[in-house]
Parts: structure tokens; C-alpha cells; sequence
């Protein structure tokens, strides 16, 4: 994130934290983690054994050879038993394979900050970033090819902005930031023309807000950064018309926040930083444009991830607060309630987090003073984290996109390299 000194304004009724300084995303150096691998062996053994011992008759003679000075004597001894025994083993041995990430083809241009969306015809759309300055740059991965190739770039930079996929197949990027200036401006990508087109302008600056696309399929904005101070405001925009207007204004100012949509259509968001990390969290309702505060989390935390389970309960992992947190709650919007859960196996924040088909979550990388190549797996039957198979990079700022074929596609961020353009993959359980 870009650090600034802030000032602080009251504009277009904004509110920004006075003299706000953004903490700092500092470089770590690369952990090499030992590779955890988990293999279930299923073994089947039928052992029967017959035992036929038949009358056995025995006859000795005994000769024995003792050899003194002056005396020999010999015996000699033979002993015959008969023993028929009839063993069958049957040993069947059965693994499940353990999946594995694979490296995939490399994107042309090495980047972090940026986005990546999954597009109506299946291929996968990176959009800017950072590399030391901010990125124009647009790439299209095909998964059946595994090959990245340039596609049309953008008229501005940016990095820390967002990507929303309508339905009709275009792609809505919004705001971020472009070497330290903010931007308000939001273009459309079409991806059977290939091209940008300039859409409405946001009522404010921002970056490292967040988007949600609603039920109605407009897209909610709010919070970030103003680049003269955290943003407690939100926008909606309307694909329809093209035109932003202004909503409900959340109670606290937040950057580095959480959001997910709720299964009736509200919106969560939780948590995130403004002059101290925030256990704060609200809930947006489309309906009346209004925010309106729910009960806290027990642990402040920023830079973590929401998670929408299936059971409509939702799950936070992970953040920081001064401290790399791996603990995790779950909220209950038919409560209002967050209730600890289990741990995570690692601490961890710029990470990511993906709802699988089985209901499971699983999280990959992030940071805790080092870069990580971990993933684990969140189970909400039993509220157990377990340690999935490594990434084959460290690495944390990087996207995440679910393809059709139920694979998980990682690409970018930080790691080995301050900004990557390696890509990996990994079948899903």
C-alpha cells in the first residue's frame, strides 16, 4: 500500500481521519517452510490360515562322538516330523493421491496489487498492479492453453483498485492509485471487442477499497483511502445507466477492511484500520442504503479475509493488529454474534481465502513476518483448520481465481522476488 502523511478534509461529505498515517507494508524476507504432506493409505490384508498336523512317528537312534584320550562314543540322532500347513495372504493396498500446485505459464509482466477476475468465457483477466511504478497492462490467461497473452491495455495506470464481472460479460475497475495519486475514474472492459471505455466518474478519490456486487447487480464501494484520509463513504454503481450515485455513509472511517455478501442480500464489513486496527463491523442493507453497526469481533484485525459459508455463517481468518494473528471467528447474521472457531495452523495476513464446492474454505500464502507458501483447509462441520499440500512459491499480494474445472489459480504478488509474475495451480479436493 502507499503510505502518505494525511490531511484532514471534510469534502463531499467524506470522513477522513485527521493526520492519519498508513502503516507500512514492510518487505520480509523468504521463509522456507518444511513441505507438510499428508497421504491417506487404505490397506485391506484377508489372511487365512489352514494348519494339518498329522500323526508323526518317530524313531531314534542316538549316536554321540565324544572324543577323550582313551574313550569314543557315538550316538547319533534322527528325528523326522511331517507338518503340513497351508497359508493364503491377500494383501490389497489403496492410495489416494495427494494433489499437488503445478507451475503454469508465467504472465508477461511481473506484478502485485493487482486483480484478477474470471470471465463468462472462462478464460482469466489480470488488470494493473505494481511493479515499481504503477501498470496499465492487461493480460488474458487460457486454461486451456495455459498460456498468458497481452490483450489491450488501460488509458491510466493503477494499482489498489478493484475489477467487478457484470453479467453481460464486463468487467468494472474502479479508482486505485497511480504513483501516489488517487483516482476516481472507473472504464469498462469488453472482452469480445477487447477494449476500454471510459464509464461514470466516482463522487470521490480512493484506493484498497473494496466492491461487492449486490443482488440487483449494481456494486457497492466503500472506504479506503482518500490519500488525505480514510474513506467511511460508499457508492453504488448502476450498469445500466453507467451513473455512481451516493449511499448511506458507514459509521467508521476504514482501509485494508473485509466485505462479503450475505445470503439476504446485506452486506458485511469488518474489521480493517484507521489510526489503530478496528473489531468494528456493519451491515449495509441495499434496500434502505443504510449501514448500521452489529456486534464486534472479539480480536481487532486488518488485512483479513471474509468468507460467506454455505450455512450463510461467515467466516473471518487471519489479519494483524501490531501482532500476525492465525486465530478465526465465525458471525452469525441471524444473531449477530461472532464466535471464536479454530485456529489456524500458521499466523497469517495478506493472504487469501476461497470457498470451495464442498463447503470448505481454503486459505493460501500471506505473511507473518515472513512470506508464506502454506495453504489450509477451514472445515465448518467440525470448526478444524488442517494443513493442506505447500505452494511451490512464497508468496503474499496475490489474487486468487476458482476456474471452471475446479482449479485454483494463483498469480503474482511478493515473494522470492519483490514483484512476481509466476502462476501456479492446484486441482481442488
Amino acid at each position: 500500500m502507499i503510505n502518505n502523511n494525511r490531511i484532514g478534509v471534510d469534502n463531499d461529505s467524506e470522513t477522513v481521519t485527521l493526520n492519519a498515517t498508513r502503516p507500512k507494508k514492510v518487505t520480509k524476507k523468504t521463509n522456507s517452510e518444511q513441505t507438510s504432506t499428508t497421504e491417506e493409505t487404505t490397506i485391506e490384508i484377508t489372511e487365512k490360515m489352514g494348519v494339518t498336523t498329522e500323526p508323526t512317528t518317530t524313531s531314534t537312534t542316538s549316536t554321540i562322538t565324544l572324543t577323550t584320550t582313551s574313550t569314543t562314543t557315538s550316538i547319533s540322532t534322527t528325528a523326522s516330523i511331517t507338518a503340513s500347513i497351508a497359508t493364503t495372504a491377500t494383501t490389497t493396498a489403496t492410495t489416494t493421491a495427494i494433489p499437488q500446485w503445478t507451475m503454469t505459464g508465467d504472465m508477461n509482466v511481473a506484478r502485485k496489487y493487482h486483480t484478477t477476475s474470471m470471465l463468462i468465457n472462462e478464460k482469466v483477466l489480470v488488470i494493473g498492479g505494481y511493479n515499481g511504478i504503477s501498470l496499465n497492462s492487461a493480460e488474458l490467461y487460457d486454461p486451456s492453453t495455459d498460456i498468458w497473452i497481452t490483450t489491450t491495455s488501460m488509458s491510466t495506470a493503477r494499482q489498489e483498485h478493484t475489477a467487478s464481472v457484470f453479467t453481460d460479460g464486463n468487467v468494472l475497475v474502479t479508482g486505485g492509485i497511480k504513483d501516489k495519486v488517487f483516482l476516481n475514474t472507473a472504464v469498462l472492459y469488453n472482452p469480445s471487442r477487447d477494449s476500454w471505455t471510459d464509464t461514470g466518474n466516482m463522487h470521490g478519490v480512493r484506493g484498497a477499497h473494496t466492491a461487492t456486487t449486490l443482488r440487483d447487480g449494481r456494486v457497492l464501494i466503500n472506504g479506503g483511502d482518500g490519500g488525505r484520509g480514510f474513506l467511511n463513504t460508499a457508492e453504488l454503481y448502476d450498469p445500466s445507466t453507467g451513473i455512481w450515485t451516493r449511499t448511506g455513509n458507514m459509521n467508521y472511517p476504514r482501509v485494508d477492511h473485509a466485505t462479503s455478501l450475505l445470503t439476504d442480500g446485506k452486506v458485511l464489513v469488518a474489521g480493517g484500520y484507521n489510526d489503530t486496527s478496528l473489531n468494528s463491523a456493519e451491515l449495509y442493507d441495499p434496500s434502505t442504503g443504510i449501514w448500521t453497526t452489529t456486534n464486534r469481533m472479539s480480536v481487532t484485525r486488518q488485512f483479513s479475509t471474509l468468507s460467506t459459508l454455505m450455512n450463510g455463517k461467515v467466516l473471518v481468518a487471519g489479519g494483524s493488529n501490531g501482532v500476525f494473528l492465525k486465530s478465526a471467528e465465525v458471525y452469525d447474521p441471524s444473531t449477530g454474534n461472532w464466535t471464536p472457531t479454530g485456529s489456524m495452523n500458521f499466523a497469517r495476513a495478506h493472504h487469501t481465502a476461497s470457498l470451495l464446492s464442498n463447503g470448505k474454505v481454503l486459505v493460501t500464502g500471506g505473511s507473518n513476518g515472513s512470506f508464506l507458501k502454506s495453504t489450509e483447509l477451514y472445515d465448518p462441520s467440525t470448526g478444524i483448520w488442517t494443513s493442506s499440500t505447500n505452494m511451490n512459491i512464497s508468496r503474499w499480494q496475490h489474487t486468487v481465481t476458482i476456474l471452471t474445472n475446479e482449479t485454483l489459480l494463483i498469480a503474482g504478488g511478493e515473494g522470492d522476488a519483490p514483484y512476481l509474475d509466476d502462476v501456479e495451480q492446484y486441482p481442488l479436493p
